[in-house]
């Protein structure tokens, strides 16, 4: 599970922010926390709310960069750049992240300092009785390369040297069968955001969905009950597989997916692209939901609510509250427009942002603010600005 991440210097963020899924022990334990084996009370939940542009997709974007980064940075070309963006007034300061989460009973944190040019540092630290270093890669000016220490991390020394200026020491030593490094890399994140922003629900995005769903028909069966419960007008979702350009390409062949309807005693099939937004959206957004909440990982949702109904947050959210539908301990953090997710959460699962006249974001999390009460109207409070995080209109 992620239990916090930090950065500095990234898009509209200059100094250093903290984003913590860790609630105070004598928080009551509800369905949406977790008590892990590390001893800490985890969020299985974190909201992101703030004004237009005040940098929420930027605060959800260091998971996506990061996760990138440390799984698939092998496979980029040796001189291309390293795709994060530094503040705008801070081009010439590196970026530093910061995550910190268990594995295997153990609590790890990862550490990045980078420039779009390079890796200027990179380190592991497992905590036994304290954080002890897995790894700690330092670039040396001098000598115009790395210098690497490693403790039971496996990869070779020789094969640590060569890492690529612009490649995390982790994507490299999966190449090498390092174990730890492969088991890293096949951490489950599932995010609707890249180093752009987000990511459109387009037809592909449905064409996608329909395939997913295609190969995993146990989430099929989950997903057309869903919807159907949701009050889509839907009684399911059929799938049919077509040939794109039969006479062109004759092989090629992609899913469809199909609205399936009753209207009295009649029974008739819509093409997806002719159901409504929110239909296609909660659509594509259980593909992305349901494998995570199966086998456990972490979703990153940007603008969660995007042509959905408020009132279809809490259902939604209740798949990762409830056991029977989240046995992993899934997390899910997202960011939203819809205020209304204040009455669901706690004060210690809401991230507020807000961006000053400086275009400077920064970010705080709900419980921090003075005098709030647990007992508070936190969407009737929010909406009157006693928070922050409001436009300023």
């Amino acid at each position: 599970m992620l239990h916090s991440y930090a950065f500095s210097n990234f898009q509209s963020f200059a100094e250093r922010v903290e984003v913590d899924f860790v609630v105070k022990k004598n928080t009551t334990l509800t369905d949406w926390m977790v008590d892990d084996v590390c001893s800490n009370r985890v969020s299985k939940l974190l909201g992101v709310v703030g004004h237009n542009a005040s940098g929420k997709t930027a605060l959800l974007k260091p998971i996506a960069f990061l996760h990138w980064f440390i799984c698939h940075s092998f496979s980029c070309q040796p001189d291309s750049p390293i795709p994060l963006q530094p503040h705008a007034a801070l081009s010439d300061q590196p970026t530093e992240f910061e995550f910190v989460f268990d594995y295997e009973g153990s609590l790890w944190r990862y550490e990045l300092q980078a420039t779009p040019t390079r890796v200027l540092r990179e380190a592991l630290f497992q905590k036994k009785e304290r954080f002890n270093y897995v790894f700690v890669r330092s670039w040396d000016v001098g000598s115009n390369s790395y210098t690497v220490k490693q403790q039971d991390f496996g990869l070779s020394a020789k094969s640590a040297k060569k890492v690529r200026q612009n490649v995390s020491l982790i994507s490299w030593a999966a190449q090498y069968d390092v174990a730890l490094a492969k088991a890293f890399i096949s951490s489950r994140i599932i995010t609707n955001v890249n180093v752009v922003g987000r990511l459109p629900i387009s037809d592909q995005a449905v064409t996608q969905a329909a395939e997913y769903f295609s190969a995993n028909p146990k989430q099929h069966t989950t997903m057309n009950g869903l919807l159907s419960r949701w009050d889509l007008g839907l009684s399911g979702v059929w799938l049919q597989e077509v040939q794109v350009s039969p006479i062109e390409a004759p092989d090629l062949k992609a899913w469809v997916a199909f609205g399936e309807h009753s209207s009295g005693v009649s029974k008739f099939r819509l093409p997806f692209n002719l159901e409504s937004s929110g239909t296609q959206g909660a659509f594509v957004l259980l593909s992305r939901l349901l494998p995570i909440l199966e086998s456990g990982g972490l979703a990153v949702i940007d603008e969660f609510e995007n042509d959905l109904h408020p009132h279809m947050l809490e259902p939604i959210l209740d798949l990762f509250a409830n056991p029977a539908t989240n046995p992993k301990n899934a997390q899910l953090i997202f960011s939203t427009h819809a205020i209304e997710v204040l009455n669901l959460l706690e004060k210690s699962q809401v991230m507020l942002v807000e961006k000053n006249e400086d275009c400077i974001s920064t970010t705080y999390r709900l419980d921090t603010v003075d005098g709030i009460r647990n007992d508070d109207n936190f969407y009737a409070k929010y909406m009157a600005g006693a928070y922050g995080a409001v436009p300023n209109l």
